[in-house]
């Protein structure tokens, strides 16, 4: 598998391609699964559909990874956190007012059809895909449960100074939940895991330190112990100058750079060997045509000679065209060979 080649250190002279939100509302065939499901939750939670959705891309572009389908707020939806997707607004969740509310012992059942529809892609993709599972960080997890929504948490904030007892409890509580709902993945058949902190980024040093590279240590340590060799990818949404102290304190084996970050500014910063994955403008993606022909050979070129995992800054919108993803997949295999 081309991904773990690379997330295990070697350099290739085409870097494997994934994207993320690869599966999903740009795709017509996702749409048509997603009608047949009814509701974004019921798609999420149902085996058959899930894998489904998640193994239509690979069909279509032949990515050379799949990840699971499914949503980071699956989780706290387990452990007892109402969570509902209204139309334009994303998901909203009653704000969590006390740890004691949440339940963790009955969450893995919850989730099990998580686990199977992992199951069912490891039997089903082809052998050289390799299958990423994943799951939210802790403080972007936190953020959405403490809101109640997505935007600029501003309850979080405020508690983090107000109640940082609360925000750390809710941390640690998280950090476990998502040790077990990862370790499902693994034990399912993921191959590998990736860390959305998709938020942590809203936090000043200090409490990145606390919230975000502290808990994301813990959970890489425990996968790693109980899984000699599993190799996690972590992506730090707008952490700036925090990059490379995350690389470097959280033990992970790749770092997701955004779109805003400036590949060699993060290869001269982080440790030499780091892994690196992105980290194309999804607006670049939506544009196609010679914006897209210039701005992909020129993040292959970025990164010639790295360990480099080919992939978008934030996920896939659902305005771009399919047909500038498989303008994307040309591109990437013609510039590899001359660069």
């Amino acid at each position: 598998m081309k991904l773990l080649r690379v997330l295990n250190g070697e350099i290739l002279d085409t870097p494997p391609v994934w994207l993320m939100r690869q599966a999903g509302r740009y795709l017509p065939e996702y749409l048509a699964t997603r009608a047949q499901a009814g509701d974004f939750i019921s798609l999420c939670l149902n085996p058959a559909l899930a894998a489904e959705v998640t193994l239509q891309p690979i069909r279509r572009y032949g990515f050379d990874a799949a990840i699971l389908f499914s949503d980071i707020l699956i989780l706290p939806m387990a452990l007892g956190q109402g969570l509902r997707f209204a139309e334009g607004e994303g998901p909203l969740m009653p704000p969590l007012e006390a740890v004691s509310a949440l339940k963790p012992e009955g969450a893995a059942k919850i989730y099990a059809p998580v686990m199977e529809t992992v199951a069912r892609l490891r039997a089903d993709l082809p052998r050289e895909t390799a299958l990423i599972g994943f799951a939210g960080a802790p403080a972007t997890v936190a953020c959405y449960m403490m809101d109640g929504k997505g935007g600029k948490y501003p309850r979080t904030l405020a508690l983090a100074y107000d109640n940082p007892a609360f925000v750390r409890d809710t941390v640690n509580l998280l950090v476990e939940a998502t040790i077990g709902y990862l370790q499902a993945q693994v034990d399912a058949g993921a191959d590998c895991v990736m860390l959305f902190e998709s938020h942590g980024g809203i936090f000043p040093p200090a409490q990145f330190r606390a919230y975000v590279i502290a808990p994301t240590r813990r959970i890489v340590d425990a996968l790693k112990t109980a899984n000699p060799g599993l190799r996690i990818i972590g992506f730090p949404r707008l952490c700036g100058l925090m990059l490379a102290e995350y690389v470097r304190d959280t033990g992970v084996d790749a770092v997701g750079l955004d779109t805003v970050t400036d590949p060699a500014a993060a290869i001269a910063a982080c440790p030499p060997g780091t892994v690196f994955q992105g980290n194309l403008d999804p607006l670049v993606l939506k544009a196609g045509g010679q914006a897209l022909d210039d701005a992909a050979t020129g993040l292959l070129r970025a990164f010639a000679g790295e360990r480099h995992i080919f992939n978008l800054g934030h996920g896939i919108t659902p305005d771009v065209p399919p047909a500038h993803v498989a303008q994307l997949m040309n591109v990437i295999s013609r510039a590899s060979k001359t660069l």
